[in-house]
């Protein structure tokens, strides 16, 4: 009887510390690399990692040159390289993320001051939906008026599921 309760105690331990994602893909057979939605199970240890902003490009260049932080591409690429090391540093990685929320300025240099979403998917996509990785958060991006820093066009935060 002992032994049956310990073993029931340590499944129900062992099933609690994986977590259970399910991605469920757009309709359609879409390939753009989102998830239509994102299950978690109860029980599993959800993170709420903080927005992340680019370094500089070109640290040598004048803060208020659009040089010294770079285009959205640029930016993309600083803020996803700095998540990783974050992220890793926690123990986790870009295949852990469930949800994502990206804010994005408008650009002077296209056309209307839009955002530069073409810029942010060429780095965006070298993390998510690849043969390496290919899990897929649920996303959301938006242009906003400004970020924190003059020069800034993107910030990025995600919520992860703890494996």
């Amino acid at each position: 009887m002992r032994k049956a309760a310990f073993l029931i105690a340590m499944f129900a331990v062992c099933a609690c510390a994986n977590a259970d994602v399910t991605r469920h893909p757009l309709p359609g057979g879409s390939t753009f690399p989102i998830a239509q939605a994102v299950e978690v199970t109860a029980g599993t240890t959800m993170v709420y990692h903080s927005g992340t902003l680019p370094g500089p490009a070109n640290p040598d260049a004048d803060p208020t040159s659009r040089s010294f932080y770079g285009d959205t591409e640029t930016q993309a690429n600083s803020v996803f390289e700095r998540m990783e090391a974050s992220l890793e540093n926690l123990g986790l990685g870009f295949e852990d993320v469930v949800k994502m929320t990206v804010f994005l300025v408008g650009d002077p240099q296209m056309p209307g001051g839009r955002m530069d979403f073409a810029g942010f998917m060429k780095s965006y996509s070298k993390y998510f939906g690849t043969a390496d990785q290919p899990n897929k958060p649920a996303r959301s991006a938006f242009q906003i008026a400004a970020l924190a820093r003059p020069g800034v066009f993107i910030e990025v935060e995600v919520i992860l599921a703890r494996p």
